[in-house]
Order: C-alpha cells, then sequence, then structure tokens
C-alpha cells in the first residue's frame, strides 16, 4: 500500500524521523504537565470549574489548553497570553512607525520583535494569573471545597502560572526548531484534538443507548463532518493568483529579469481571528448576566446567551463577516504591495504602476474578501447547527468554529514540512498528483 511504503520513506530519512521522534517526546512532556494541579489545589473539588468550562468563551480557552484550564494544572493559562501578546504587537507594527522601522531591519528587527512580545507575555500573565485565582476561588467554594488564602499562595501559584505557560511557550520553539511542523501551533492542535476521542465516543454512546437514530444517525454525523471539514480546507487554501510581469534589465552582459510570476492573495487572510474577536464579544452579555441576574428576565437577552439561538448566531456571524473585512484591511497593505512592485521593476499586466496598482489589488481583496468572511460565518456558526440537529455540544465543537479551522490549517502545514523532505530526497510525496498546499503560517 502507497501510506505503507510512504511511512518506510519516512523512517528513512534520518531527519525527517528525528524530528518526527522530537516532536512526539516533546508533546507528550506537554500533555503530563497538563496534568499537574496547582500545589494547595484539591482536584476533587474542581467541578464547578468543568462545570464553567462547559461553554462560551472559557470553553474555547479550555480546548486551547487541553483542559488543563479546567484541571487548574500550572500551565492552565497555557499559550493563550502569547497569542494576546503576539496579536497586540501585529497592530502595534501597523499603527506605530517604529515597530514598522523593526519589522524592516529583517533578522534583527524579528528578533527585537519576539523579544519585546515575551516581555508583553509576562505582563499579560501577571494579570491573567491572579483573575485565574481569583475565579477558581469562586468555583471552588460553590463546590463546597476549600482552597488556600494569603498573600503567599496568590504569589507563589502566580509565579507558577506564569513559569508553566512560559514553559509551554519554550516547548513550542523547540518543536519549531528540532521538531516538525510549527511548534505554538502544534501545541494548540493537540490541545483541542485532546478532547476529540472522549467527544466522539460520548456521541457514539449516546446514540446507541438513547432514542435518537441508533447507529445511522451516527453515521450520517461522521459524513457530515467530513463534508464540513473538506469546506473547511477549500477556505484555508483558497487563493487567487494576480499575474506579475516583470521588466527586463540589462546589467552588464547579462540581462535580468522579464520572468512573469504571480501574487497569492488568500481568499480568507484574515485566518481564524475574525472568530476569536467576535467569540470575545459575544462572551460580554454572558458575563453581565452573571454580575446582574434580573437581565435575565428579557426573552432577547436570554437569546444571546443561548449559543444555538437565532439571535446569537445572527450577531456572531455578522460581527464575523465585519471582523474579517477589517482585520484584512489592518493585515494586508495594498500600497505597501505596489511599492514594491514598482521598487522591483515589477508590474500587473494592463494596470499602470503606482496608485492604479494599489486600487487594483484593493479592488480584488474586496471581492475575495466577501465570499470568504460569507463561509468562514458559516463554518463558524456549524457548531450550532449541529447542536439543534442533537448532536452533543462536545462533538459539535468539531463541527466548525476555530478549532475545526486551526486544526485543518496546522494538519495541512504540518504535511506540507513532511511532504517537503520526502520531495527533497527524492521520494514520492503524499498525494499521487499535486502539492499539499498549507496556510503558511500561524494558527492564529
Amino acid at each position: 500500500m502507497r501510506a505503507i511504503q510512504t511511512i518506510k520513506n519516512i523512517w528513512k530519512i534520518e531527519d525527517l524521523k528525528n524530528r518526527i521522534l522530537t516532536t512526539l517526546l516533546l508533546i507528550m512532556v506537554y500533555r503530563f504537565a497538563t496534568c499537574i494541579t496547582i500545589p494547595g489545589i484539591d482536584p476533587t473539588a474542581l467541578t464547578e470549574l468543568k462545570q464553567q468550562t462547559s461553554g462560551g468563551l472559557i470553553a474555547l480557552l479550555d480546548m486551547f489548553s487541553g483542559g488543563a484550564f479546567s484541571r487548574a494544572s500550572i500551565v492552565a493559562l497555557g499559550i493563550m497570553p502569547y497569542i494576546s501578546a503576539s496579536i497586540i504587537m501585529q497592530l502595534l507594527a501597523i499603527a506605530i512607525p517604529a515597530f514598522q522601522k523593526m519589522q524592516r531591519e529583517g533578522e534583527s528587527g524579528r528578533r527585537k520583535i519576539n523579544q519585546y512580545t515575551r516581555y508583553l507575555t509576562i505582563v499579560i500573565l501577571l494579570f491573567q494569573a491572579p483573575a485565574y485565582l481569583m475565579n477558581l476561588s469562586v468555583q471552588m467554594r460553590a463546590a463546597s471545597g476549600v482552597m488556600p488564602t494569603g498573600l503567599w499562595f496568590t504569589v507563589s501559584s502566580t509565579i507558577i502560572l506564569a513559569a508553566g505557560s512560559m514553559f509551554v511557550l519554550w516547548l513550542g520553539e523547540r518543536i519549531t526548531d528540532k521538531g516538525i511542523g510549527n511548534g505554538i501551533s502544534f501545541i494548540i492542535m493537540v490541545g483541542i484534538l485532546a478532547r476529540f476521542p472522549h467527544a466522539i465516543f460520548q456521541e457514539f454512546a449516546s446514540r446507541l443507548t438513547e432514542s435518537t437514530g441508533g447507529l445511522i444517525a451516527f453515521l450520517f454525523e461522521i459524513v457530515f463532518l467530513l463534508f464540513v471539514i473538506a469546506g473547511a480546507i477549500l477556505l484555508v487554501q483558497g487563493t487567487r493568483r494576480i499575474p506579475v510581469q516583470y521588466a527586463k534589465q540589462m546589467i552588464g552582459n547579462k540581462q535580468y529579469g522579464g520572468a512573469r510570476q504571480y501574487i497569492p492573495l488568500k481568499v480568507n487572510a484574515a485566518n481564524v481571528m475574525p472568530i476569536i474577536f467576535a467569540q470575545a464579544i459575544m462572551f460580554i452579555p454572558i458575563s453581565i448576566a452573571g454580575f446582574n441576574r434580573t437581565a435575565e428576565s428579557g426573552g432577547f437577552w436570554i437569546s444571546l446567551m443561548d449559543h444555538q439561538s437565532f439571535w446569537y448566531n445572527f450577531i456572531f456571524a455578522t460581527l464575523i463577516i465585519l471582523f474579517t473585512y477589517s482585520y484584512t484591511a489592518i493585515t494586508i497593505n495594498p500600497t505597501q504591495m505596489a511599492e514594491d512592485l514598482k521598487r522591483n521593476n515589477g508590474f500587473i499586466p494592463g494596470i499602470k504602476p503606482g496608485k492604479r496598482t494599489a486600487e487594483y489589488i484593493d479592488e480584488v481583496m474586496s471581492r475575495i474578501t466577501f465570499p470568504g468572511s460569507l463561509f468562514l460565518a458559516l463554518v463558524a456558526i456549524m457548531p450550532a447547527f449541529a447542536g439543534n440537529l442533537g448532536i452533543k455540544q462536545s462533538f459539535a465543537a468539531f463541527f466548525g468554529g476555530t478549532s475545526l479551522l486551526i486544526l485543518v490549517g496546522v494538519v495541512l502545514d504540518t504535511l506540507q514540512q513532511v511532504e517537503s523532505h520526502l520531495l527533497m530526497r527524492h521520494y514520492d510525496g503524499l498525494l499521487k498528483s499535486g502539492r499539499i498546499k498549507g496556510r503558511q503560517g500561524n494558527a492564529y
């Protein structure tokens, strides 16, 4: 079989084999750390915390941490503080000229930005860790549990949580350097996949034990999931190529340029960021309701707290479309692309260089962003459709949203790297025809 032969070829390449084994070893270390509870916390008294992480934005945080959040693990905060710091640095690089200059400095500028990102991560951790401990204290009291109090416990636990999060960041960087794929994205993917076996087994058991369609209904769910995954792959890989012609130049006796290349513009240039932003805003009604119980009397307010209601998903999808346009406008700079083309003696056939080229690229981005935003919104609200069809919430979460897009993107990027190693050693790739196209970026 072709799959067995591919595995044999992978095992023959010493460098690729070592990278895969290193990745697996570091992932095992991370999964072991997620099971270590903060000193002084009774793991049996975390029932209320697990209930809190069953839905909403906190469920997303718990999924990204591989369940460490609900276990009060030493790595409970996971990689999310670093992702938040990275997003802030990306926005600063767009708004502040000093950071823009660092971006143009090449490798040295990238190192400075990474260093500032780590410093910002520590600052975020110093705020998030005490907030997590306060929430943990409230949830444990609700479950009649006992949690240590006092300044020393708060300070020591804050240091432990901050160190645990930075340790996860270090593991991700080691996977990137010594392993396969993007380490930080890989850790997020493993955290999401950690819930999949339990979710699918729970769904399978419920279909067999309850009067909900039996095995046939479960098989239809699997087929439906495969169709959604195929759509997510198209969303991640979809691009619109703009042809670029480079002018011929004579330098001495040699001729340079004249070749035609393409600018690949992604249909979903914003990746999963619009979903993350929209989820953060949709979590506000739930937070307000926690402080004001009387707010729950209104029917519209109740619908905003129900993830399967029409108004929740309508507003959620609308926010995703708006954030897709705004985030794409922030990250894609047509003026800069036009200037780079002009500087390198390149031009789009039939379009004047300079301002007209920037306008043309902007027009193309606007046209392809609209269907991309609609498809992204559809994928994001797909778990609500799955829940309304009777699928359990733990399994319905894999039918769309951030988790599915991250899984698809990271898997494609990892397979692309494996295929590159195989082709570089003159082995057959993973597919009989064509090449695997990854997202070529992080999961965030």
